[in-house]
């Protein structure tokens, strides 16, 4: 995990601006559909009718909830064990940000 956060801090870089710490982004989910979070490191917002869940097939019994419906946290996503699940039956619209991503800082010195 060491190199997963390796960014530099900004103070004052709002999300989605050059040299930002956070990426801000949304999944559509249509009824009781599952979507897969890309490999990263996310904050998502509560949301209602969506959890979050891991895949805990290890332990003989697949998805579990770790995140409860209209429920927000911190969460690392391998880009295939980790997804979001609406648990109604109307189209939703999850939230969240992305931790450390790849929003170039312009300077001098980049290459």
């Amino acid at each position: 995990m060491s190199l997963a956060l390796n960014k530099i801090l900004l103070a004052g870089a709002n999300a989605n601006s050059t040299a930002a710490y956070f990426t801000a982004g949304s999944q559509g989910l249509t009824d009781t559909a599952n979507v897969v979070l890309a490999a990263g490191a996310y904050i998502v917002y509560p949301t209602v009718n969506v959890a979050v869940q891991v895949n805990n097939a290890s332990a003989g019994s697949g998805f579990a909830t770790v995140l409860a419906n209209n429920a927000g946290g911190f969460i690392v996503s391998d880009g295939v064990n980790v997804r979001l699940s609406n648990l109604g039956d109307q189209l939703v619209t999850s939230t969240y940000v992305i931790v450390g991503s790849e929003q170039a800082a312009s300077g001098t010195y980049n290459s």
